[in-house]
């Protein structure tokens, strides 16, 4: 089978790192990538990709008849713009979270794929790169924790100010704590519990530990409530350095008969590792250990652009979790040190 042809623009965030590593397991083969100027990601990104070429023009990636799929990680607020731009000439695009940061801007997205017939995917890296979330969405699909009601997803973010970009304590840039990293949380919620869209009960947004920056938004929370389940959302930039990672992220589903708690990136003072899953039901209370389950978005991703498909992820869904995203950050209520609006 044909390699895919990709590309890149815009390397201002880790993630890419994770995105170009997937597609490039897939047997995919990237032709070029372009970025805005020397963001902090660019030794890590030469490094890990030497043998991939630096375009000097936006233009040699976009226009190249050969690229179908161009993976996006610029600065959140410059996404849509660029993803536009992709898809206006004929490429399917695979974002970094958020997808966009405005509902203007999904709007502009929503018409373009709508009228063009492009792929445009957001890579949901806490759920589409860590096994133990797959082996899950195995478990609850096959009614291990009977009906599904509620979750709670925890977000804790490491700071690393030394490694942050300006845009990084600029929420007009990033989007906010809201857009920018509950998404995940927002994507499992209604992936776990079946739902298609929720309301926004409740949410807030903070600055407690970070007064000299009133742009950076580090404390965040949203309660969901959907027609079949309810779910809460916690984010923060509050990881200790004494932690051995960048967070200490869980997932809990409960559900009627059972529940699974996720303990994706660290066990505190328990088991080496990561992705650990805990599995307690009527009949079984158990551990499993899921770092080697194979991750399937990548595949399912290439499938779709060959064959036109929609298999990794439907746009509504990725349009849904975005502006739900959007919609919490535009309610949260505002509170500590954050600058005024």
């Amino acid at each position: 089978m044909k390699p895919i042809q990709i590309g890149v623009i815009g390397i201002d965030h880790r993630h890419i790192y994770g995105m170009l590593g997937g597609m490039l397991a897939t047997g995919a083969q990237c032709r070029g990538w372009w970025t805005n100027g020397t963001p902090p990601t660019l030794e890590g990104f030469v490094k890990r990709f030497p043998d991939v070429p630096r375009c000097d023009d936006i233009k040699a990636i976009v226009e190249d008849p050969l690229v179908e799929l161009i993976l996006i990680a610029a600065v959140p607020c410059d996404r849509a713009t660029l993803a536009i731009l992709c898809m206006e000439h004929g490429k399917d695009v695979m974002l970094d979270k958020p997808g966009c940061t405005t509902q203007d801007d999904l709007a502009r997205i929503t018409e373009v794929v709508e009228r063009t017939g492009r792929v445009w995917s957001v890579d949901f890296s806490e759920r589409f790169e860590v096994p133990s979330v797959i082996k899950a969405k195995e478990l609850v699909d096959a009614g291990a924790i009977g009906k599904v009601v509620q979750t709670i997803g925890i977000g804790p973010h490491r700071l690393n100010r030394g490694l942050r970009a300006d845009w990084f304590f600029d929420d007009a840039r990033y989007g906010g704590i809201l857009t920018d990293i509950a998404s995940h949380q927002i994507d499992q919620f209604l992936i776990f519990t079946g739902s298609t869209d929720a309301e926004i009960v409740a949410a807030s947004v903070g600055n407690f530990a970070n007064p000299g920056d009133p742009g950076l938004q580090d404390f965040g929370e949203i309660l969901l409530r959907s027609e079949s389940a309810q779910g809460y959302v916690r984010v923060d930039w509050y990881t200790p350095d004494a932690l051995p990672n960048w967070g200490d992220g869980r997932f809990l589903i409960l559900g009627t008969e059972g529940y699974i708690e996720l303990r994706k990136y660290v066990d505190v003072s328990g088991r080496e590792g990561v992705d650990h899953l805990f599995l307690v039901n009527k009949t079984r209370n158990e551990y499993m250990h899921c770092a080697d389950i194979p991750l399937t978005y990548f595949e399912a991703l290439a499938s779709d652009v060959r064959n036109r498909t929609a298999t990794a992820m439907s746009f509504s869904h990725a349009a849904k979790v975005t502006e739900l995203a959007i919609r919490a950050q535009a309610v949260a209520v505002r509170r500590g040190n954050l600058a005024a609006r």
